[in-house]
């Protein structure tokens, strides 16, 4: 399931904080991971020959969820890219940008190092506009927001796997080792892009 809002997810509620000592270990599996597809120019160029990759993401502001197969083979399906494209829009001015594919990707790899291919992920975060991101970076002094961040170029992603720790979360995405890793560990979310191979940790309460 996928819901699709970019706010301070701390502030909805004690619900939202699971308490990671209660979870149960997770241990990671070391999966072949996918490399960069192709993204064709239409629908008819991707056959359906070959393996399916499958995305099943919740967003935690929208209430939306997606069940979408996104990759046969080496080729991204046009039509579920657009389908992600739009689920993970800006959820305070409802604009839209074209994913780089390659962040459906680390998610999938993530979930296979997981060792749970068919888990749901849930969305803290996806594209934020510029406006969205500057009105983030400026509600306090400190709230863990990049001036240039890799949401604004929709490559970047914040999530949870309900079930696995955060810590978790932040060691499978950095073995990884592609684009960035930001581990929000009070706000319980592991940010994950594919910009510049890069690390960080933000102590504070981190705004989506």
């Amino acid at each position: 399931m996928l819901l699709v809002v970019c706010q301070a997810v701390w502030a909805r509620g004690p619900h939202v904080h699971m308490h990671s000592r209660l979870l149960p270990p997770t241990k990671m599996v070391h999966a072949a991971l996918l490399e960069p597809g192709v993204l064709p120019a239409d629908e008819a160029a991707v056959s359906d020959n070959g393996t399916k990759y499958e995305l099943k993401l919740h967003h935690l502001h929208s209430g939306e969820s997606i069940d979408v197969v996104y990759r046969i083979g080496d080729t991204y399906i046009p039509a579920a890219i657009a389908k992600l494209d739009y689920f993970l829009r800006d959820s305070r001015t409802q604009d839209e940008k074209a994913y780089d594919p390659r962040e459906f990707d680390v998610l999938h790899n993530v979930m296979a190092r997981l060792g749970r291919p068919e888990g749901v992920i849930d969305i803290v975060c996806g594209y934020r506009t510029p406006w969205s991101n500057n009105f983030l970076r400026t509600r306090s002094r400190n709230t863990g927001v990049a001036k240039n961040s890799q949401h604004v170029q929709a490559k970047a992603i914040d999530i949870r796997v309900p079930g696995v720790q955060t810590r978790t979360l932040r060691d499978v995405a950095l073995s990884l080792d592609e684009g960035g890793v930001g581990y929000y560990p009070r706000s319980q979310f592991v940010h994950v892009d594919v910009g510049p191979v890069r690390r960080w940790t933000f102590g504070g309460r981190g705004e989506d």
